[in-house]
């Protein structure tokens, strides 16, 4: 017998939840393995038999909810969601209402409706008196068509009449009233509307206007009930009495306010889709079969109601238009929807309704309780922070750590997700299978950089201004006999495989920083820390060859300078860059900001006002590699040296124009500076269509200057938003982008 009161259920990992489905009987076997081996996704081979123009298969959550008392049987209930909070606070609310006694759930009839318009009725009383005297024929006919659905025990129950009002005309629409036993029907009940429309036109000589089913189902209404005494619903300080009165007066505001409704409507179909989503029904004709009939006293209204009993308990209802299918074709194709029905358990269409229309009235309550005791954002926030956290592969070890943390600081932002982990990995000493630290490792650090002005310039003997992303690599370093290993962990979490073209470069670039430092041994194992991303211009290549250089100079104990191990990592830049303009290895190396010219002293920026700009770093999905970009600026420079040396000579201008609204923090300046000279990239060809949208959303955001920086064609923009910062992060996570803060210590 299915327990659905599954005890500490949330706690347990994914697989831990399926082998408890699988020992309560709710799986079997096959359907055991099938979940561990993740094949139960819709195949892109019969989602093309589905759909139209099909490219591949959407994914999402797919949940258990718990503790589901209807009718005094337990049911274990698939949701596919993947709004935070939602699965956790219908198990939460079934539980409450399961130690009140359970759901009470009914359905007097299940019907579909079919329409058929009769449109131009020279009289519509003799059409009314036909339609009547010939309502069994009528039916007779109908059924004809269906043999296969009669003898299932369905069929056509009715035919009603309905007069509708259309512009300056009036119209007839027949009702076909059609019971589909446990299929959803809809093309069922189009053939039947179109089997009888002829019969129709020649008995009352009619135009046939439309002919399709109707998505308000009020013909299938299933009718939830609960009753809970108030003191299942007292939450930390607040009394249950309170609770229950502060529920009853929220659903007294979305009956007077269609504004609140829409939001109360839309909780309740949280769950009511997730649940029909799963089992493969139709969630957008229920969604419109539901808000449809919320306006059926005139106006829109909550679909629950919520009072309070003579002896105090607190009373809910949900009456929803449902109907649902088991059977068809669609949930035969998908895997997925044939699994969410077996752990369903129903046996009929309509036990699946009233399953349905519980958990939306499970749901309502949940967002209820939350809202009128600490607020809907409490119990978003640490699911939230677990999206977060996962968008960024935070490791499984740091996981929880993260998530706490990032919900501590008030900060549920990648970006801080990153800098927490960023810490983390710093302090633990073994990320990935790496030693802890000894007398036998080495360890080296290195900033990132942006062009803030000058990219591309520079390479033509103009001016450019770099800025250094604090702590942007670090490196611990270990002699090994085996071959070479590269782990990377932080912005990404990676072993590099030995046949990538990723892992040949790195031990290129390890054997020419052990040949210029006279070292002979070429196999380390190597842990790259680093907070920023491979190729989006963010000085990557420089950075890990400094953090590289440093911690082979800290395992072996040499008396090298700055200014050597700059000179060493400027010969590697040549091994990815050939023509580097060396203000990547400058930058990564002193980790100060600086004014770069060829050929000239490099002229150091000691400003405060540098270091505390409020500039935030967006990575694109598109990467790229600079000695590529560099090269196709080049050939389009040959074709016609006049017009982009005098473009190249605008962006060094600029550089060194900046320099006054730097000095003064005119940071209106220094943004219509960005905006200018991101206008002069374009113009060399190294934007492209998502840079732009990236730069335009930044801007439309509030942003006063937003640029390409580093070589473009992919890669990252900067932003300059005072005061903007936390909009401009929310907007570019919103839309899929990463985003880095330029200085640690802001972001805490």
């Amino acid at each position: 017998m299915i327990n659905s009161n599954i005890n500490g259920f949330y706690r347990m990992n994914v697989e831990e939840r399926i082998d408890e489905l699988f020992k309560q009987g709710v799986l079997t076997s096959q359907e055991h393995k099938l979940l561990i081996n993740e094949y139960q996704v819709l195949s892109a081979k019969n989602a093309d038999n589905m759909s139209e123009n099909v490219i591949g298969v959407f994914g999402l959550p797919y949940s258990i909810a718990t503790n589901f008392q209807i009718n005094q049987r337990d049911y274990i209930v698939p949701m596919v969601v993947e709004e935070p909070s939602i699965v956790a606070g219908v198990s939460g609310a079934a539980k409450i209402i399961r130690n009140a006694g359970g759901f009470k759930a009914s359905i007097s009839e299940s019907l579909l409706i079919g329409q058929i318009q009769l449109l131009d009725i020279e009289e519509i009383d003799k059409a009314l008196l036909a339609i009547e005297e010939n309502k069994s024929k009528l039916i007779h006919k109908a059924n004809s068509s269906q043999p296969k659905l009669i003898k299932r025990g369905g069929g056509v129950r009715d035919i009603e009449i309905r007069h509708v009002q259309t512009g300056d005309h009036e119209c007839l629409v027949l009702h076909i009233l059609i019971d589909t036993k446990d299929a959803m029907g809809a093309n069922l009940i189009n053939t039947v509307c179109e089997y009888l429309a002829d019969d129709l036109a020649e008995l009352i000589s009619c135009d046939i206007g439309l002919k399709i089913l109707s998505n308000l189902t009020d013909r299938s209404l299933v009718d939830v009930g609960v009753k809970i005494p108030s003191k299942y619903l007292a939450k930390d300080h607040f009394s249950g009495n309170d609770v229950r009165d502060s529920i009853v007066k929220a659903t007294n505001f979305a009956n007077a306010d269609p504004y609140r409704a829409a939001t109360h409507n839309k909780g309740i179909m949280n769950g009511v889709d997730a649940v029909a989503i799963a089992t493969g029904n139709d969630w957008r004709a229920i969604e419109a079969g539901a808000h449809a009939y919320a306006c059926r006293q005139g106006s829109y209204r909550s679909l629950s109601d919520w009072s309070v009993s003579k002896d105090g308990d607190l009373i809910g209802r949900l009456i929803l238009p449902l109907k649902i299918g088991i059977v068809g074709g669609s949930l035969t194709a998908n895997p997925a929807a044939r699994l969410g029905l077996k752990i369903t358990s129903v046996k009929t269409a309509e036990e699946l309704a009233m399953v349905i229309c519980s958990v939306g009235l499970a749901q309502n309550l949940a967002a209820l309780r939350a809202l009128v005791t600490h607020g809907i954002q409490k119990g978003h926030m640490r699911l939230h922070a677990k999206s977060v956290a996962m968008s960024i592969n935070t490791p499984k070890k740091f996981f929880d750590d993260v998530v706490s943390e990032m919900i501590d600081s008030g900060e549920i932002k990648a970006w801080k997700a990153q800098d927490i982990l960023h810490e983390k990995t710093l302090k633990q000493k073994d990320p990935i299978n790496i030693n802890p630290k000894n007398q036998f490792n080495g360890l080296g650090a290195a900033a990132g950089k942006i062009i803030l002005f000058g990219e591309h310039a520079v390479v033509y003997g103009e001016s450019a201004i770099a800025l250094p992303i604090e702590n942007a690599v670090q490196v611990v370093i270990e002699e090994t006999e085996k071959c070479s290993q590269f782990i990377f962990n932080g912005y990404e979490q990676y072993i590099l495989d030995k046949e990538s073209s990723e892992y040949s470069y790195m031990l290129i670039l390890v054997q020419k920083i052990c040949e210029l430092l006279e070292i002979k041994n070429h196999k380390f194992k190597l842990n790259i820390i680093s907070r920023i991303p491979i190729s989006m211009g963010l000085g990557s290549s420089a950075s890990f060859a400094v953090a590289i250089i440093r911690a082979i100079i800290s395992l072996y104990d040499l008396p090298l300078t700055n200014d050597r191990v700059n000179a060493i990592a400027f010969e590697c830049e040549k091994i990815s860059h050939g023509n580097p303009s060396g203000i990547d290895n400058t930058v990564a190396t002193y980790g100060r900001p600086i004014l770069f010219r060829k050929n000239t002293k490099i002229e150091n920026l000691e400003n405060n006002n540098l270091k505390s700009l409020p500039i935030l770093i967006a990575i694109s999905k598109q990467s790229s590699r600079t000695v590529d970009v560099v090269k196709e600026v080049s050939l389009r420079y040959e074709k016609d040296v006049g017009l982009y040396s005098n473009i190249f000579k605008q962006l060094g201008r600029i550089s060194k124009d900046s320099l006054i609204a730097l000095r003064e923090n005119n940071l209106e300046k220094i943004g219509a500076m960005m905006n200018v000279s991101h206008g002069l990239l374009n113009a060399i060809g190294i934007s492209n269509n998502e840079l732009e949208k990236m730069v335009y959303l930044a801007r439309s955001k509030g942003a006063l200057g937003a640029k390409i920086t580093g070589s473009g064609g992919g890669g990252s923009i900067i932003i300059l938003c005072p005061e903007k910062e936390q909009a401009i992060t929310d907007a570019f996570e919103l839309a899929g982008y990463g985003v880095i803060s330029m200085n640690i210590s802001r972001c805490e």
